[in-house]
């Protein structure tokens, strides 16, 4: 086991002296503590705990790592669209989307697009920045503020089971949050509330296929 060690430039350091294991979650949230200048890798801790990979109850629906196999642009077919929504940068969502597993968009990202400005009081559909898919439609079962806020206090938009469209989302054995098309999303992170769906926007950020948002 390991614990983080914050070094005198504020850098973290993974050390192997912990002596008591930690759970996913609290990993995480120890991760998020790592400079927002740089991209955090959201996937580290999963990837620690590989021997720990297990099935989530459904609704979830589980994938495997075929999904993830290289394709014509990294693990997708095709690269994220050029006009992504809420001016998300499309070079760093391609980045994220397509040639990386673990690397996320940098913690509270998403609140310096125009997300916030432009949304509210409204379920919101989320589309997939390659493929145009609908992949997640929030705020359900609670309110746009609930939704905002629990985003807001993890660093990313947060996703609940009924927020996920299972059609084209699927769930690794890590946790590792894909589309059908291998369009890397972000990790599920279970709480006390159930499944969480920790998800960068740039890589739900797409517009629909056939336009008409």
């Amino acid at each position: 086991f390991f614990f983080v060690r914050i070094g005198s430039k504020g850098v973290m350091k993974l050390t192997t002296l912990l002596l008591l294991p930690l759970s996913t979650s609290t990993a995480f949230t120890l991760a998020s503590a790592r400079s927002r200048s740089a991209p955090l890798r959201m996937g580290l801790f999963q990837s620690l705990f590989s021997s720990m990979s297990k099935s989530y109850p459904p609704p979830c629906v589980m994938g495997d790592e075929s999904l993830m196999s290289p394709k014509a642009h990294g693990t997708s077919p095709t690269p994220v669209q050029k006009d992504l929504r809420w001016s998300c940068d499309a070079s760093t969502a391609d980045r994220i989307c397509n040639f990386n597993r673990h690397y996320a968009e940098h913690a509270g990202y998403w609140t310096s697009t125009a997300f916030l400005n432009e949304e509210g009081d409204k379920e919101v559909n989320f589309y997939d920045s390659n493929t145009g898919k609908l992949l997640f439609t929030a705020p359900k079962g609670r309110t746009f503020e609930q939704f905002v806020a629990e985003s807001k206090s993890h660093g990313w938009p947060s996703f609940r089971d009924e927020e996920t469209n299972w059609d084209y989302v699927r769930v690794l054995p890590d946790g590792e949050t894909v589309s059908v098309d291998g369009t890397h999303l972000g990790h599920n992170l279970p709480d006390g509330k159930g499944n969480r769906y920790c998800i960068n926007l740039v890589c739900v950020a797409g517009k629909p296929v056939g336009g008409g948002l």
